[in-house]
């Protein structure tokens, strides 16, 4: 392992943990400091004093390039993978092995943190086969959501990435509108592979508001899957937030009927839907889809917490659109257009 192996793995695992932006930030720039630095020199930097003076490089960083260069595992490294959380059973880590992708995404383009590039090459690392990129609409202004300009350029960078190894595909995670319709025009949206339906606005609002919002999203031939349906928070450095409530058995009934997939959102701070309304899915004979919602590459290998809480719940694999071969995942979100 090179020192910036390390570093960069070190990044990843405090972005899969939640650590605060500034820790994550620390690691990175060590990387970009001695990006180009051989380890003869940097063994010769270190000796002499000047590496820990180099800017960029902080006590941490400089003993992970240390222990680095000696050969073994940086110590932080090592505790980091340590206390890495897994899937804790037999059912959940069969699960994690079938998961083939991840369908909702972020990068750098809306609130991600870091280039799709970086993103790609995440997912690439882990083992994914496809991942869909799915920045926000223009609705979310305070996610720096995507205008159909910006949607187009980025149709363009996607299609530049894409390549062997790994299926990069286009898609949003597009905002459900007051009166139930999507946020970004129809033409655009026949061009992506896919489409997370999401409400983020009025998410406090009247049972049958919700509802109706959510039944329209799913009767839109271009929606694949509904995103966090509930829109609770749990935990998290945002505080906790109540779930929204609408009629789930009409939604789920719905979203079955049209064989629109329902999110198993693997974020730790939302964990949705609750436990309760993901049997409820369970019984109305739904779809659905295991995805991170990552906005960072650490996020990505959030997909096992995922993978547990459908194991526990006894989501069947096959009725899991994110264990399907690309081929007939794609064959699905373009089935009702």
């Amino acid at each position: 392992m090179t020192p910036q192996e390390a570093l960069a793995e070190i990044a990843f695992r405090l972005e899969r943990d939640r650590a605060e932006p500034f820790r994550i930030q620390a690691f990175r720039r060590a990387v970009a400091a001695i990006a180009d630095i051989g380890d003869d020199q940097l063994r010769a930097r270190a000796a002499d004093g000047s590496l820990g003076r180099t800017k960029g490089i902080g006590g941490r960083s400089l003993e992970v390039i240390t222990q680095a260069l000696e050969g073994g595992t940086p110590d932080y490294l090592q505790r980091l993978r340590d206390e890495a959380e897994a899937p804790s059973s037999d059912a959940g880590r069969e699960l994690l092995s079938l998961l083939r992708g991840d369908l909702h995404t972020h990068s750098e383009w809306s609130d991600g943190t870091t280039p799709i590039e970086s993103m790609v090459e995440a997912a690439r690392i882990l083992g994914r086969e496809y991942l869909a990129l799915t920045d926000h609409s223009p609705n979310l202004k305070v996610a720096n959501g995507l205008t159909a300009e910006r949607l187009t350029e980025q149709l363009d960078v996607v299609a530049a990435l894409d390549g062997p190894g790994m299926r990069l595909l286009p898609g949003i995670e597009v905002d459900v509108l007051e009166d139930g319709t999507l946020d970004q025009e129809p033409a655009l949206l026949d061009r992506l592979d896919v489409v997370v339906a999401s409400l983020h606005s009025r998410l406090r609002a009247d049972r049958h508001e919700i509802t109706a919002r959510l039944l329209g999203a799913i009767a839109d031939p271009h929606t694949s899957v509904i995103g966090h349906i509930t829109g609770r928070l749990v935990e998290g450095r945002r505080g906790t937030r109540p779930q929204s409530e609408f009629d789930s058995a009409r939604v789920f009934a719905a979203a079955a009927d049209a064989g629109v997939a329902i999110e198993i959102n693997s974020r730790p701070e939302r964990q949705d839907p609750p436990d309760d309304l993901l049997a409820e899915a369970i019984a109305a004979g739904c779809l659905f889809s295991i995805d991170t919602d990552a906005h960072a590459p650490g996020h990505l290998d959030l997909l096992g917490l995922g993978a547990e809480r459908a194991a526990a719940a006894g989501v069947p694999s096959a009725r899991i659109v994110t264990t399907w071969p690309l081929d007939e995942l794609l064959t699905w979100t373009h089935a009702r257009r």
